[in-house]
């Protein structure tokens, strides 16, 4: 082989391997080929864990979401969830204070054009649905952009019941706000295939525009509607908008996830769309919501939380327990995030309907910490090997037999769990859910059958790592 030809296979090979790598980094974040109850993105088995805003951050213009996206870098979280600003709230909606999905008048941007017409009902001009707001898309990308740099996953939700009145009011989609002459229903009809009156057209235009727009990022999840099950909302019209998204993304080399929002607690699902990859709760009850639809054999996310007081304890437990469950995504709503403060330091009043704190997101990154120290992808929810613990704490566990063992232990102040645990010598850690140290280690040299494991005190909850020696 002469030189020139040698250069020009050197050339080519390069170039060969520059676009795998090229591909395998834009390959958006999927449900990992060995175990769909988890993620596969940047080649590295994933769960998602966050506490962050309340869904504003795009279409309020006086958020700043650069500081809010260093926040959640800074504690390791690496998702976030927002709406598309089809729907927005008004102040005091939900008894929120500072809600940062509720912008004050002339700072709401969302996928319309603003007309020349003066009218909307939150202030300003109405819109006109069949032009698109060129700086809202470039606020929007730019926004998936800073979260892709950061590590963070966006969950986009591209619709919201209208849940009173008073949300319908302010929808571009209401007649009374937009220059079309469309949306001159009751909300109630708005998300349905049959009651819409053209709004239907509207509502598929928007999806199949946005998903054209974002189809370079890697760092997507759409979700179909938050909280469908309220405001009229019908089965078929979601499966309606994920053919829609599915049909969007028909030529694209790669598509996304698509997750759908099933019920706050609890529900049993029965025949979900083929194209969604992920099935969220709001308010969960971990083990029955995962172990129920366990075999279904895709993510199940808690998206979700809060009206359960203003404590650390009851969303960091939540988390703890739903990630130990068998989940995969986990996203506390933190109102300490407003526009204000959007490095969430709010000192928000006790009558939020929620909590969320610099403390709580630190909590969580040691949970993030801890499934990232195991082989989660061989694990599976099982407590069937706890044979004996106090009557009055809740533990959850994600065990691969013999080898690995992860448990969260919640309540009481120290405990004494009983054990059925294979013929082997393994290492045990009890580590602090609030300080994400370990408290206790030790080497169990254990010839089989029930152990004895003694915690350390804790203050109201602690975590149990037990690993197989020859593991190490």
């Amino acid at each position: 082989m002469n030189r020139k030809n040698s250069l020009f296979s050197i050339l080519f090979i390069l170039f060969a391997l520059f676009s795998l790598n090229t591909t395998a980094q834009t390959k958006p974040i999927s449900l990992h080929p060995e175990n769909p109850h988890y993620f596969l993105y940047k080649n590295k088995p994933t769960v998602l864990i966050t506490s962050a805003e309340h869904y504003g951050a795009v279409l309020n213009l006086d958020f700043d979401y650069l500081p809010y996206l260093d926040e959640l870098k800074s504690k390791g979280l690496n998702l976030t969830r927002t709406f598309t600003g089809v729907y927005v709230e008004p102040a005091g909606a939900f008894n929120i204070a500072n809600n940062t999905l509720a912008p004050v008048a002339g700072k709401f941007i969302c996928p319309w054009l603003r007309s020349n017409e003066t009218g909307y009902a939150d202030g300003g001009n109405k819109f006109d649905l069949a032009k698109w707001d060129i700086k809202y898309f470039k606020r929007l990308k730019d926004f998936i952009s800073q979260a892709q740099k950061r590590g963070v996953i966006v969950e986009l939700a591209f619709f919201c019941p209208f849940y009173e009145d008073i949300q319908w009011k302010i929808s571009p989609l209401n007649s009374i706000n937009n220059v079309n002459g469309l949306g001159n229903i009751p909300r109630t009809d708005v998300y349905t295939l049959d009651k819409n009156k053209g709004l239907l057209a509207v509502q598929e235009a928007v999806v199949r525009k946005i998903v054209n727009e974002l189809k370079s990022y890697d760092n997507i999840i759409y979700e179909i509607c938050n909280e469908p099950y309220f405001g009229g909302i019908t089965l078929e019209w979601q499966h309606h908008i994920a053919d829609i998204i599915t049909d969007a993304e028909k030529s694209f080399k790669t598509k996304h996830l698509i997750s759908q929002n099933i019920a706050n607690g609890f529900q049993k699902i029965q025949n979900p769309h083929r194209a969604v990859s992920i099935f969220n709760f709001h308010y969960a009850t971990p083990p029955k919501t995962v172990g129920e639809n366990y075999h279904l054999n895709k993510v199940i996310g808690d998206n979700e939380t809060g009206f359960n007081g203003n404590y650390d304890v009851t969303y960091r437990r939540e988390g703890w327990e739903f990630i130990l469950a068998g989940g995969a995504l986990y996203n506390n709503l933190d109102y300490s995030f407003t526009p204000e403060q959007e490095t969430g330091t709010f000192d928000y009043p006790k009558t939020q309907p929620g909590g969320g704190s610099s403390q709580l997101r630190q909590q969580l990154s040691y949970l993030k910490g801890f499934i990232n120290s195991f082989d989660f992808l061989n694990m599976h929810p099982d407590t069937s090997f706890i044979s004996g613990k106090p009557k009055n704490i809740r533990v959850q566990a994600l065990t691969e037999k013999g080898k690995q063992y992860a448990v969260y232990v919640f309540g009481g102040g120290q405990t004494n769990l009983e054990l059925d645990l294979p013929e082997e010598n393994y290492k045990v850690e009890w580590i602090n859910t609030l300080t994400g140290k370990t408290e206790k280690k030790e080497v169990l040299k254990h010839t089989g059958g029930k152990a004895k494991l003694v915690s350390p005190n804790y203050t109201e909850d602690i975590a149990l790592k037990i690993i197989n020696l020859s593991l190490f």
